[in-house]
């Protein structure tokens, strides 16, 4: 990268919460927030947004007449969009870009319009403006009043990370000086459930923890999706405002042998990871949250990427070894929140970064502590094996 990018803000909604102190609490706490909901009459294991919030997103549809028809990944964003630029001090109609992405996008409207269409054979007036990608940015846009480009996206898992890599180019090309970057996603529908079913890749084991997320030792999947948004400021060069700094971003597609799986070490990780680190010694990397899903292939396949591009020769064992970064995921605690993780991660990686504490996972296996958390370096891909690495750094 050619100059550092500072993060000045970063907002969310998520089961952990929506204010710094209730987030970083749940993370301090090792008890996971999945719990159970019931779906078409079947018991499911998914992360919500506590109902307090929930109350939030109630009031914002009966604030104005044109907010009523939206779905909640739009007003999700608008939510956490507020709050994030007035974390960073930018002002309604101030000059900002604007990159929010969703990988389901508007799924509980585009259910509902979908059944009623099947049920009367016809749609509601506004079915087809409501249920478009473009929606979410495009409203946030309208509702801030910003005057940069307003972009959405849908790259699946690895979505939020990418409108990272977007707005770096942005800034780094002059085109913009500040840039707002997220993701949001609604995603708990009994469909879009139904459909981690048929993949046989969702938690159905009733345990302490459904979600078993970096446990490397596990014999089924066990993917858990969850709800949420997260938005944050990005300026370009030093700023007396930031939280910390993105220096250094990568990505890489993998060569898809099936539809939904990556490749066995995780070339495209491999090549997102080095190219995200650049000339950082790796030495200096202290963290990395993993995507990690839960699934038996897609956290085993990212640890091996790691232990090929941290250690001088790969060790095929499930154990971690002294020699890399400590390695943390959330998805155990909060679930997957499809294109809203990778920015959930790097607010997991800011609070880190603040508090100088490591968040692990539970029942994973020990690891050596680092006197200082000082770089943390955030995975995400997706379906399409596309795979992301932004560094964060103090």
């Amino acid at each position: 990268m050619k100059t550092k990018i500072a993060i000045t803000a970063l907002t969310s909604i998520s089961p952990l919460g929506n204010n710094p102190t209730d987030i970083w609490n749940n993370y301090l706490s090792d008890k996971t927030l999945i719990s159970t909901k019931e779906f078409d009459g079947k018991s499911q294991f998914v992360a919500t947004i506590p109902s307090e919030i929930r109350n939030e997103i109630t009031q914002l549809r009966k604030e104005a007449i044109k907010y009523k028809a939206l779905d909640e990944t739009v007003l999700l964003a608008l939510l956490t969009s507020r709050k994030a630029i007035k974390n960073a001090g930018w002002k309604q109609g101030d000059d900002f870009g604007i990159n929010i992405g969703s990988s389901r996008g508007a799924t509980q409207l585009f259910e509902k319009h979908h059944k009623e269409f099947l049920e009367t054979g016809k749609t509601a007036t506004l079915t087809s403006p409501t249920t478009t990608l473009g929606n979410i940015s495009s409203w946030v846009a309208h509702d801030l009043k910003s005057q940069g480009p307003e972009i959405s996206h849908s790259i699946t898992c690895s979505t939020a990370l990418h409108a990272v890599l977007n707005a770096v180019a942005w800034l780094q090309s002059g085109l913009a000086t500040k840039f707002l970057v997220g993701g949001s996603e609604a995603p708990l529908t009994a469909f879009t459930i139904a459909q981690m079913h048929s993949l046989k890749i969702y938690a159905k084991e009733n345990q302490e923890f459904p979600c078993r997320a970096f446990d490397l030792e596990k014999t089924k999947n066990s993917m858990v999706l969850g709800e949420g948004a997260a938005m944050a400021c990005l300026e370009l060069g030093q700023n007396k405002n930031a939280l910390a700094y993105i220096t250094g971003i990568g990505y890489a597609t993998d060569e898809l042998e099936h539809n939904i799986s990556i490749s066995e070490e995780a070339i495209c990780f491999q090549k997102s990871m080095q190219m995200a680190l650049g000339k950082t010694n790796y030495g200096e990397v202290d963290v990395i949250i993993m995507h990690a899903p839960g699934t038996l292939k897609g956290d085993i396949s990212e640890y091996k990427a790691i232990q090929k591009i941290f250690t001088s020769s790969v060790r095929h064992s499930a154990s971690v070894g002294d020699t890399l970064p400590m390695l943390t995921t959330n998805k155990w605690k909060i679930g997957h929140t499809f294109g809203a993780s990778g920015m959930l991660s790097i607010e997991m990686a800011l609070l880190m970064l603040q508090h100088q504490k490591f968040i692990g996972v539970p029942f994973a296996k020990n690891q050596g502590n680092r006197k200082e958390i000082r770089n943390i370096l955030v995975n995400a891909v997706g379906f399409g094996g596309n795979a992301v690495s932004v560094l964060i750094s103090k």
